[in-house]
């Protein structure tokens, strides 16, 4: 097994080090180039702004399934049941890949704190597998996306829900650059959540 976080970007100190190399003068032109990049990279999600008041339905979220997953009230034929909502355009651990997974859950449930939220759809309301799916707001906080510039989740875009493809992929850049959560380099998440799974299928049909 590689020994190495899912994305070949380095951490911020990383970054620093290749800008800066021991043993090698530093020309000012440099200096000033690598410090525009940092800039510029730390402010890829800090000063992004919402364009477009997002619409959709207001509710209170039931529980908290996993770290992608919520549950919230519904109907079928006029029986009240729990519907399962996934979070559109992210890939949270699985519960059973820790301590990824259940820290995942906790951060979800930590940013929805019992209150209400909104839940927004795109193109399509639901995935390929006929699951519901929607990007979660909590006032003017897109948790899809906080939960992956705080490092809890990876970006999953797929085709045609791509209204907010470039905020969730400049989260991962700020959450891989800053060395947040699944990409911190003493503890990274060294599997992806369909390779996790995909070994552990493997591992139980063995049995």
């Amino acid at each position: 097994m590689k020994n190495n976080p899912p994305s070949t970007l380095t951490p911020l100190s990383a970054f620093v080090s290749s800008c800066f190399p021991q043993k090698t003068a530093i020309k000012p032109q440099k200096i000033i180039y690598c410090l525009f990049s940092i800039a510029l990279n730390l402010a890829l999600i800090s000063c992004e702004k919402i364009h477009e008041i997002p619409q959709g339905k207001i509710l209170k979220v039931e529980r908290v399934v996993n770290g992608q997953t919520i549950e919230i009230a519904g109907f079928a034929n006029q029986t009240p049941i729990l519907e399962q909502v996934r979070l559109m355009g992210i890939e949270a651990p699985d519960l059973k890949q820790q301590p990824w997974g259940q820290a995942a859950q906790q951060k979800l449930e930590e940013l929805i704190d019992g209150k209400q939220v909104l839940l927004e759809t795109d193109t399509q309301d639901k995935d390929q597998f006929d699951r519901q799916v929607a990007y979660l707001w909590q006032g003017e906080i897109l948790l899809n996306e906080q939960l992956i510039k705080e490092g809890y989740a990876l970006v999953t875009t797929r085709s045609p829900n791509t209204k907010y493809q470039q905020r969730l992929a400049n989260a991962q850049e700020w959450a891989r650059i800053m060395g947040r959560g699944i990409w911190n380099p003493e503890n990274p998440m060294r599997q992806t959540p369909a390779e996790f799974r995909n070994q552990h299928k493997k591992y139980s049909n063995r049995k």
